[in-house]
């Protein structure tokens, strides 16, 4: 069974920083190109960030310089580290996991919420 389970959200200042982790488990992990994405209130579910297999990744325009997504595959996690956050970073944020071949291959984790805000 996959689980994909994310941790290290909360409540931050503007200007500080997190860092998001997804422990993933019940599949190949090292193969599957892992992201994060998140989904603010009344808006769509959008891309923060992916990363292959091979380690090349993708970012939001949002989000370039600021975010950091990388993955230990000896420990099947994916991490996402947020600086510089924003009040429009606020969201919950969501793993993903995307089997590159078999596109019906694909999970989510249950959410983490992030808050920025003084």
């Amino acid at each position: 069974q996959v689980q994909l389970v994310e941790s290290g959200g909360g409540l931050v200042q503007p200007g500080g920083s997190l860092r998001l982790s997804c422990a993933a488990s019940g599949y190949r992990f090292i193969i599957y190109t892992m992201g994060w994405y998140r989904q603010a209130p009344g808006k769509q579910r959008e891309l923060v960030a992916t990363i292959t297999s091979g380690g090349s990744t993708i970012y939001a325009d949002s989000v370039k310089g600021r975010f950091t997504i990388s993955r230990d595959n000896a420990k099947n996690t994916v991490y996402l580290q947020m600086s510089s956050l924003k009040p429009e970073d606020t969201a919950v944020y969501y793993c993903n996991a995307a089997d590159p071949i078999l596109k019906s291959r694909n999970y989510w984790g249950q959410g983490t919420q992030v808050t920025v805000s003084s």
